[in-house]
């Protein structure tokens, strides 16, 4: 990817381009990097690097805003918040979606209640709930605020067709969102991460029972108003006052923008509904990073937030791991010390990022379908140019075949659904680990190298994963440095992509051919009788069903996953009837196989395969619906 550099900017590319080696070679810091503190300085890099990515990537609106010891040093809007009327970004009033950076507020609002003695961090989270209970899957060892706050509690992640709406006809209350919408506990509490939106949601509620104060109106009062956030509201619609100041959501269609409905996170507002403007999101870093105080308004006791970093939960102490509902990051230099919170809806994402020793915030935020690319290459980007971080050359142990292979594998992510629909998406996304003949590990499309025990960085990066292995030397999870919201554990054959995608290819082959076939040899067909007809409508049967299924499938993945956040369509909710039909019409043709083995029915043993064949993938098929959660109707609406 080209990106656009001022003069000064392609410089400092080049000095670093040259003395690059010699500080790799010796493991030294970079000589110098860019003055932070010189707003033309980090203004021609953020333009160098955002105003391409956002053109290239059909990003209709941006912001980004840097403070420093207290001072916004770098403050700026980029595109429009409505494109037909040509309204620009403007940091001082234009609303962003930050997505799952509202959970800072959350985790603020629980961590005030402990300090007056209302909350507890470590004690069943049922106490605090009115009208249903969080399910005991693990009976004597219940969910606490402290597992929420560190994403621990072990509940499965969900989203299609309820964590995000567009219709406020389908908003309802908070307490009937999450009992409506409670997830299984697939672990124990305490032991593995997996980042939750109902839980924290959940923890909205808690803070609303025990104030007696709806959520969205807790916030407003204990830290909105309290830090002078006047363009900042968790309110869904937005209040008509703050209306003309939101940046709208765009999709992007035939090289032109269209507006989407405005996202509703309103049934988890906890964990997701803020609209803010640039400006007041550093009135809330002021205070986080001067000991819970800014202008006159105290949000937090200065021990809180100590409480707040230091505790939390990893999975291995050599990686960033979780605060108290902080997110620490593996970004900058070493001792930068990043911690915060991203976030994204289905048009927007955004990165809040604070560091203590430097006294610093800076928060981004980009819309449309554009988003993700600029985002991605922004933030990193921007750490790396003002805290660069010195990447040491380092070589592969020499003996690192004779173990490479124990962490070969697909790994799936806790953060993933279990028991609904969605649970399809861990075949997606999970990550390869491929052992290399040089003697690394190729994780994804990156290579890393074995820095110690069970920890690896990226051959030409500073990014690490660690793994975790059990008492036997098993390996049995990995984290990415930095990314402490999330384990994945190695997956079993069955649940990766290669297994499910080339079941179901094979499926449609064979399937097809049988009504290939049966349009070749259609004269054949209509002369058989008795057990040999049964046999071929129960192929065709089969084959049918299945592959009106596939057809249902293709066309509802094809409407854009964004889409299926919102709701489920209702073709496909009328099309999971056809693994019901496909599952009984594979049985009966299981039966009829049976006896035409025992009795030696159609005309030869070839015949008899081709029929076996499809009683097999019809089977395996059976278990495909059944694993995967196609076999009923297993999804919110």
């Amino acid at each position: 990817m080209r990106i656009s550099l001022s003069i000064n900017a392609w410089k400092k590319h080049v000095v670093a381009l040259l003395v690059t080696p010699l500080l790799v070679l010796t493991g030294a810091a970079y000589a110098q990097a860019p003055d932070v503190t010189n707003p033309a300085v980090v203004e021609a890099f953020v333009d160098g690097v955002v105003t391409p990515l956002m053109r290239q990537n059909h990003s209709p609106s941006g912001v980004v805003t840097l403070m420093k010891d207290g001072e916004v040093i770098f403050s700026k809007g980029y595109g429009h918040i409505d494109v037909d009327k040509r309204v620009p970004v403007d940091p001082a009033t234009s609303l962003f979606r930050p997505g799952s950076i509202s959970k800072l507020f959350t985790w603020v609002s629980v961590m005030q209640l402990v300090e007056q003695g209302k909350l507890d961090l470590d004690i069943d989270v049922n106490q605090y709930l009115k009208t249903f209970q969080v399910t005991d899957s693990w009976p004597g060892q219940p969910v606490t605020l402290r597992h929420i706050m560190t994403h621990t509690g072990g509940f499965e992640d969900g989203a299609l067709g309820f964590l995000i709406i567009d219709d406020p006809e389908r908003i309802i209350p908070l307490h009937e969102a999450m009992a409506r919408y409670q997830p299984d506990r697939i672990n124990p509490p305490g032991e593995h991460v997996a980042y939750s939106n109902w839980a924290t949601a959940l923890a909205g509620l808690i803070v609303a029972n025990v104030s007696g104060v709806e959520f969205n109106d807790y916030v407003q009062q204990n830290i909105f108003d309290v830090l002078g956030m006047k363009h900042a509201t968790f309110a869904e619609p937005v209040p008509p006052h703050l209306q003309k100041h939101v940046a709208k959501a765009y999709g992007y269609e035939a090289g032109a923008y269209v507006e989407k409905n405005y996202e509703i996170i309103s049934n988890f507002a906890p964990a997701g509904a803020l609209a803010a403007s640039a400006h007041d999101m550093t009135k809330f870093a002021q205070a986080l990073l001067n000991e819970g105080e800014y202008n006159g308004g105290r949000i937090l006791e200065p021990q809180t937030l100590r409480q707040m970093l230091d505790e939390g939960f990893t999975h291995d102490s050599r990686v960033a791991g979780m605060g108290l509902g902080f997110v620490k990051r593996r970004l900058g230099a070493a001792d930068l010390s990043v911690y915060g919170h991203d976030g994204g809806t289905t048009v927007f994402l955004s990165h809040f990022g604070l560091s203590q020793k430097e006294d610093l915030m800076l928060f981004s935020s980009f819309s449309g379908p554009g988003a993700a690319p600029t985002h991605i290459g922004f933030v990193k980007s921007f750490y790396d140019e003002f805290y660069p971080r010195a990447v040491p050359a380092i070589e592969p142990p020499s003996d690192f075949a004779d173990r490479a292979g124990k962490y070969a594998g697909t790994y799936n992510a806790y953060r993933s659904n279990f028991n609904g629909i969605d649970a399809l998406m861990r075949a997606l996304t999970g990550t390869q680990v491929t052992p290399m003949p040089d003697n690394t590990l190729l994780i994804g499309e990156t290579r890393y190298v074995e820095e110690a025990p069970n920890l690896f960085r990226a051959v030409d990066d500073y990014a690490r994963i660690a793994f975790q292995e059990d008492s036997s030397g098993k390996i049995v999870g990995m984290v990415v440095d930095g990314v402490g919201v999330n384990q994945s554990y190695p997956a079993p054959f069955y649940e990766t992509a290669p297994f499910t995608f080339g079941l179901l290819v094979l499926a449609v082959i064979v399937f097809s051919g049988v009504f290939l076939r049966l349009a070749y040899q259609w004269s054949v067909f209509k002369a058989t009788a008795g057990v040999e007809n049964k046999a071929q409508l129960a192929s065709i049967a089969v084959a049918g069903a299945n592959l009106l299924f596939f057809i249902v499938l293709i066309l509802t993945v094809s409407k854009g996953i964004n889409e299926l956040v919102y709701e489920i369509p209702t073709i496909f909710r009328v099309g999971l009837v056809l693994p019901l039909l496909a599952t009984a019409a594979t049985f009966y043709h299981i039966y009829l196989l049976v006896g035409i083995w025992r009795e030696s029915h159609l005309k030869s043993i070839g015949a008899r395969i081709r029929y076996s064949i499809v009683s097999l993938l019809g089977l395996g098929l059976v278990c495909f619906y059944y694993f995967w959660n196609f076999l009923g109707f297993q999804y919110h609406t």
